[in-house]
């Protein structure tokens, strides 16, 4: 087990080093200013913001001064568009709204999906099982920046309670967290049905079943771990998808998260932000596929020793 966390962990340093070092030089290469304004500014201002942000100096230069005060500091530098900010504040800000926002849906998520596989197994190739998996097919089918607006408009007008838009009390979170939730939802219910089904058909169940084991039993006590395997391999890249998809999920509904910063550091050439950024991802998920992979080895003591 201490084999497979270090191993993990040695694969997600190097991901991450490889991705911040791709985004370092390819940001640089996007043609633009970072400095560039509706005022127009003087060549004289130009090399002064240059040389105070380290600009000026070669790029293998600013590439390892980059990483040596990350190392030695923790320090990832200043915004470059919002003037007098540093990354990690404005990081520390919108990071526990992010992640409230993410587990949210995470949970809705395993909460609808599994269940519905489960009840689609259970009734395989009956109408409950037809009905869960059409479900399932339209939640991945219609993506999150098509759910928003549709939640916005058919639920949070007519309902008044909900705001269309906006960070301002506990409710707003339901619609961004539903939006997020859905997708995740339906693919973990189309991995749990297929594999209580693969399960179900084992020949441990038919015994199970033939010594008049009660059916409730079969399934949570024999079925159902096991059933649950393909799901909770998902559950990792679950989390990046929600992450990553909340991107633009925040900004529909104003939501005062990371993803904010990732539009506006694209959008405004802001080289420290997208790279601070690219690394939080980065690291959190790796984390999150730790924690998948450990849940497996919990789940399938055969796993311990491999």
């Amino acid at each position: 087990m201490l084999k497979t966390i270090l191993s993990r962990l040695f694969q997600t340093v190097v991901v991450v080093f490889l991705l911040v070092t791709f985004t370092f030089f390819a940001v640089r290469a996007i043609p633009g200013n970072p400095f560039a304004s509706d005022k127009a500014t003087s060549p004289e201002e130009q090399a002064a913001l240059d040389a105070y942000y380290g600009l000026d100096k070669p790029l293998g230069v600013q590439y390892l001064k980059y990483w040596g005060n990350i190392l030695t500091q923790g320090d990832f530098g200043d915004s470059l568009s919002m003037k007098g900010r540093k990354v990690s504040d404005m990081i520390a800000e919108s990071f526990p709204v992010s992640v409230m926002l993410g587990l949210i849906s995470l949970t809705m998520g395993v909460c609808l999906g599994i269940p519905l596989g489960i009840i689609a197994a259970l009734n395989h190739n009956k109408g409950l099982d037809y009905f869960a998996m059409f479900i399932a097919m339209a939640g991945i089918c219609v993506v999150a920046f098509v759910l928003g607006p549709i939640f916005q408009i058919n639920i949070a007008k007519p309902l008044g309670w909900l705001n269309v838009a906006g960070w301002s009390r506990p409710s707003d979170i339901i619609l961004p967290a539903i939006t997020l939730s859905f997708g995740v939802a339906a693919y973990l219910a189309r991995l749990t049905r297929g594999g209580m089904l693969d399960v179900l058909s084992q020949d441990y169940i038919r015994t199970a079943r033939a010594k008049g084991v009660p059916p409730l039993k079969v399934i949570t006590k024999h079925a159902l771990r096991p059933a649950l395997m393909p799901a909770i391999t998902f559950l990792g890249p679950a989390f990046a998808a929600i992450i990553t998809g909340s991107f633009v999920v925040e900004n529909i509904f104003l939501v005062p998260g990371m993803g904010q910063h990732f539009v506006t550091g694209i959008t405004s050439k802001d080289y420290n932000l997208v790279l601070a950024l690219v690394l939080f991802y980065g690291i959190l998920m790796g984390v999150a596929n730790l924690l998948s992979d450990l849940a497996l080895i919990f789940m399938d003591p055969k796993l311990r020793n491999a």
